[in-house]
This record gives C-alpha cells, sequence and structure tokens, in this order.
C-alpha cells in the first residue's frame, strides 16, 4: 500500500480536514478551535493531501504529568506523501509566548511519529513515512483585521526544527508551496 492509501485507511474521518477545490486546486480553510471569526486559508494542495486536526484527539493528561509541555500540540498537521512533506501549523488570534509555540509543535510531531510507528507495525510497512521533510510553521494575528501578510523566515533555515518555525502575520491565503519550503 502506498503512504496516502495507510493514512486514509488509519485515519478517523472525524480528525480530518474537508478539501474543497478553488480554481481547480483543492485548499483547506483552518480555523483557531478557541476562537471565532479566526481563519486562514492554505491553497494548491497537492492531490492526496491529508489536513489533520490535532485537537481531535485528547491530550495525553491521563498519562503524562505535562510538566515539559509533553500535553500540548499544534492545531493541524498537512501531511503530503507526493511532496514526502509534513507540515505542522499552529494557529494564534494575536501572537502567544514563543515557547509555548514550540512546546505545541513539538507535541504534534510526536502525534505524527506516533502515526508512523502504527503505520510500520500494523501495516506491516517498514517504509512508512520514511524520509519525509518536516516543516513547521506558527500563523499569528488571525481574524484581526488583514494587513499585508508578513512571513518571517529564521535565517538560513528551512523551518525544519520546531524552534527554527516559520513566522507568518495577518494572512488571508497563504500557498502550501512557501509552508514546504519548495
Amino acid at each position: 500500500m502506498q503512504d496516502f492509501e495507510i493514512l486514509e485507511e488509519m485515519m478517523n474521518k472525524q480528525a480530518l480536514m474537508p478539501l474543497p477545490k478553488e480554481y481547480g486546486r483543492s485548499i483547506v480553510i483552518l480555523d483557531e478551535p478557541q476562537t471565532t471569526n479566526s481563519a486562514v486559508t492554505i491553497r494548491n494542495l497537492p492531490d492526496e493531501t491529508l489536513v489533520i486536526k490535532v485537537d481531535m484527539f485528547n491530550a495525553p493528561d491521563q498519562i503524562f504529568n505535562g510538566r515539559k509541555g509533553e500535553c500540548k500540540r499544534a492545531d493541524y498537521v498537512i501531511i503530503s506523501p507526493a511532496h514526502k512533506c509534513i507540515v505542522y501549523i499552529e494557529l494564534k488570534r494575536t501572537r502567544d509566548a514563543w515557547n509555548e509555540i514550540v512546546k505545541q509543535l513539538k507535541g504534534a510531531q510526536c502525534l505524527v511519529s506516533y502515526c508512523k510507528n502504527i503505520g510500520q507495525t500494523f501495516w506491516n510497512s517498514r517504509e512508512f513515512m520514511r524520509n519525509y521533510k518536516q516543516r513547521f510553521i506558527s500563523i499569528g494575528h488571525i481574524g484581526i483585521p488583514k494587513r499585508k501578510t508578513r512571513m518571517e523566515k529564521p535565517t538560513q533555515s528551512a523551518h525544519d526544527k520546531p524552534e527554527k518555525a516559520m513566522k507568518i502575520d495577518w494572512p488571508n491565503y497563504v500557498e502550501f508551496n512557501k509552508l514546504a519550503g519548495n
């Protein structure tokens, strides 16, 4: 089985975001779960892409103490098997403390690692989601009257670690290729 087929079979449909078409290309509208009227559109998603609403998964606070932030998780994960790319996204209505955003991105990364292990173990697919690049994004000031979108990439970085996440403020929409670093 291909990675996309395994992911589709593995994931509960309620955890997946719908991907409507706009001008023949897939888009997704991500909203900030804790606030109303706060959303950002991601355009030009590749075919066979899954967008997981990570908040659908209960926090593991029944198992972990949470003292180091291990119970936190980002809002969304976009997985594109065609591009072998995983994009972790944390949305903020304004801007939160950077160390808290990093913890949330790390928590989502742990969830995806768990999914990889599930696919490799229960689908007997040793190559499941191997060699995927990872991208980390913090999108702030959503739901606030829009200004010119500001993208702040860390210098000489591919935003491939939670601590080096790309920061985007006041977006109306964002192109998937910008997030994926293509």
